[in-house]
């Protein structure tokens, strides 16, 4: 016994259809949007805002590394390979830190590219 699958017709999405309208359907010819009330800004993101926090984060690191290179090069108390130890910490928490921030940009920024990818708009 074979089992046949008839389509019926849904008679009120034909009838009845709803159209989706994005916003920048409603934009005047020369409208450049404001960031902050703008649907697809990136300031709107939350990872954009922390990644932002991890690019000041990097400081941290960055400060770690002159140290550490100051101590390689003056020399710095009673432990010799202290400076290579700050310098490589410091290394690693800007390079942790960084791609952290670029992953959370790339991210926060996905609302962007498909904005500009649906209209063609460079702003």
């Amino acid at each position: 016994m074979a089992h046949t699958h008839e389509s019926v017709a849904d008679i009120r999405s034909e009838s009845f259809p709803q159209y989706q309208q994005s916003i920048e359907d409603s934009y005047i010819d020369g409208y450049e949007p404001v960031s902050l009330s703008a649907p697809h800004s990136s300031l709107n993101t939350h990872a954009m805002w922390v990644a932002m926090g991890l690019i000041l984060a990097a400081l941290f690191g960055i400060g770690l590394s002159v140290w550490g290179a100051g101590a390689l090069v003056v020399g710095m108390g009673s432990e010799p390979n202290i400076g290579a130890k700050l310098l490589t910490l410091g290394l690693i928490e800007v390079a942790v830190t960084l791609i952290g921030a670029a992953v959370l940009m790339t991210i926060g920024r996905r609302n962007y590219r498909a904005y500009r990818k649906r209209t063609g708009r460079v702003n």
